[in-house]
């Protein structure tokens, strides 16, 4: 199985809302998700619960917990074997719709033009 490619979403200003999010959590916390990349990067689409789920549209979540909160990356796929990293959020329920619609704005600028929309350093 080839190796996943992942693309971390940057907006046209130069942030990172990905990186900005994960600049603010605890250390386990970004050791777990940066864990959780590396799963999707190794397995890719094959990917499943408990580690990620589709929410709707093509939009997919990454799942960590800590200490009862829970922490999600959105992603979607944007090629065969490419991933684009959009954004994270924490919630309690459900992934509130405005950070789905935030993930698909996120992917529809990406490919619209990717050379703008990609961070170029890594996690």
């Amino acid at each position: 199985m080839p190796r996943t490619e992942t693309i971390i979403y940057q907006e046209k200003e130069g942030d990172v809302p990905l990186l900005k999010w994960m600049d603010d959590l605890p250390p386990k916390v970004q050791d777990k998700l940066i864990d959780k990349v590396e799963l999707l990067q190794k397995v890719g689409f094959s990917l499943r619960r408990p580690h990620c789920d589709i929410l709707r549209d093509e939009i997919y979540e990454l799942r960590a917990k800590r200490q009862k909160v829970n922490y999600r990356i959105l992603y979607s796929f944007v090629g065969q074997n490419i991933v684009l990293l959009s954004h994270g959020c924490t919630k309690e329920d459900e992934v509130p719709d405005i950070e789905i619609e935030r993930a698909i704005r996120n992917k529809k600028n990406y490919i619209n033009d990717p050379e703008k929309h990609t961070y170029e350093e890594g996690l």
